[in-house]
């Protein structure tokens, strides 16, 4: 049967797919994306009034203060790769790859094991979600289209984690000693049970999960036309870890487990010491805590150095784009913030101050959202982005009389969206299954399309039931 005879099963489905032909067609490599907003957001600063001397000062300030978030994502690759393709977790994610009978509902799963996994860890759903989606690809009759399966493994980021305990606005809110100076004095400390515990965040939160895996249900392409993990340019080998016995007396402790279990002995502990000092909420959302946990389970799971180290290196490949690009978003950082105009201020002010002035009480929550998601696309860090944006946008709910803590969960909200069309946080995903951002945003944007309004629907809405509080000081 030829595609032409092939009818289409849904409007949405031949849209997502016609957004697929284009961004094969026309985007480029990720690297493209966030070389392009370099240049940019620094012809922005100029015009603003910057000097070019002190723009590219900015720029190379900024350049490489991310290298410990660089690192700390690396490790979320090579920690989650080695954990998630040592032979225990293996199994059981291919005993859970063998349950979908078709292509559709395995990608329906995929996109549920994601954005709940999101709610606990972003970067759990990511690795999780690459991994389950490389074991269900290799399921030839499933015919499931593996472009799909991608995007439907990236959806925790694009749609509820901030909505959960890895909320890095949420977390720093309801922690003081975490603020930068002058934030406190502004928002006072507003716990969990005033954001992400709300009755309307949780609403919220399973109504955008309803709407989300609706969107991956009408879009996914039906099996006649699937591209699967098979066809050209769509790689989802299985990588076996070596299970080969030492041959010289050299390779002996490669292949014993006893400095795997006393390197693990000792992390455990360390680690045990956080989760009983910090709490374990708070000790997973730091993101060194969170690698190392993994780094541990993975040296057990593999037991034996060598096996261990086949994994590693197999997973370091995955991590190409982010060791790249992630040194250009901290250059881009600093332009915004750091680049002031001939009238002092700098791009992110100008921003802030213009949403912030045109708001009203009512309409807040739709500009404060627009304004995070726009900022969210040159600004691609959910912490970072706060602490920019908290002392302007937070003042503003002060002065409007805006619930403080779903002020916090409209950032949450919005701050998700521009990840649906933003390459930057795909590339541990585009890594571990071999892809370009070419190839799964002609489904994410149709995500995009549909969350905005509801998104923003839904948060003015649940603003109006809610009541403004002063801030509480600790």
């Amino acid at each position: 049967m030829t595609s032409r005879t092939v009818p289409e099963r849904s409007r949405l489905e031949g849209f997502a797919l016609r957004c697929c032909a284009w961004s094969e067609r026309w985007i480029p490599d990720a690297y493209v994306f966030a070389a392009a907003a370099v240049v940019i957001v620094a012809a922005a600063a100029v015009l603003l009034g910057a000097s070019p001397l002190r723009t590219a000062k900015a720029f190379g300030d900024g350049y490489w203060s991310l290298i410990p978030f660089t690192m700390q994502m690396s490790f979320i690759i090579i920690g989650g790769y080695v954990v998630g393709s040592s032979p225990p977790i293996a199994r059981i994610i291919d005993q859970l790859a063998a349950r979908p009978k078709t292509g559709r509902g395995a990608i329906l799963s995929v996109a549920l094991l994601s954005m709940l996994v999101s709610l606990l860890h972003w970067g759990l759903s990511l690795i999780l979600g690459s991994l389950y989606v490389r074991a269900l690809a290799r399921r030839e009759e499933l015919r499931m289209d593996y472009r799909a399966a991608a995007a439907a493994a990236y959806l925790g980021l694009g749609s509820v984690w901030a909505m959960g305990l890895s909320s890095s606005a949420a977390q720093l809110q309801a922690n003081p000693g975490s603020m930068p100076p002058g934030l406190l004095e502004i928002t006072g400390v507003i716990p969990f049970t005033e954001t992400i515990f709300l009755w309307q965040s949780i609403t919220l939160t399973a109504i955008l999960i309803g709407v989300t895996l609706w969107v991956v249900w009408v879009t996914v392409p039906s099996a006649d036309r699937a591209r699967t993990a098979h066809a050209p340019g769509t790689p989802a080998e299985k990588h076996v870890l070596s299970n080969s016995e030492p041959t010289r007396p050299g390779e002996w402790l490669e292949h014993s487990p006893i400095l795997n279990v006393a390197i693990a002995l000792l992390s455990t502990v360390w680690l045990a010491q956080e989760f009983i000092t910090q709490g374990a909420a708070a000790a997973i959302s730091n993101l060194n805590t969170y690698n190392l946990l993994f780094l541990t389970l993975g040296l057990l799971l593999c037991w034996r150095p060598r096996t261990f180290l086949d994994a590693v290196s197999r997973a370091v490949p995955s991590a190409t784009g982010v060791l790249i690009q992630f040194p250009l978003y901290g250059g881009i950082a600093s332009l915004i913030t750091a680049a002031p105009g001939s009238d002092g201020h700098t791009i992110a002010h100008h921003l802030s101050a213009f949403f912030a002035e045109a708001a009203s009480r009512d309409t807040f929550p739709i500009l404060m959202g627009i304004y995070s998601a726009v900022l969210g696309f040159f600004v691609p860090s959910g912490g970072g982005k706060w602490i920019i944006e908290a002392p302007y946008v937070m003042q503003a709910a002060n002065d409007l009389q805006v619930h403080l803590g779903w002020a916090v969960q409209v950032y949450n909200a919005a701050e998700a969206l521009p990840n649906l069309i933003n390459p930057f946080w795909m590339l541990p995903l585009l890594g571990i299954l071999g892809l370009k951002a070419r190839d799964v945003i002609g489904f994410t944007v149709v995500q995009f399309i549909v969350h905005v309004p509801v998104v923003l629907f839904l948060l003015w809405v649940f603003n109006l039931t809610l009541d403004y509080h002063p801030p509480v000081m600790p």
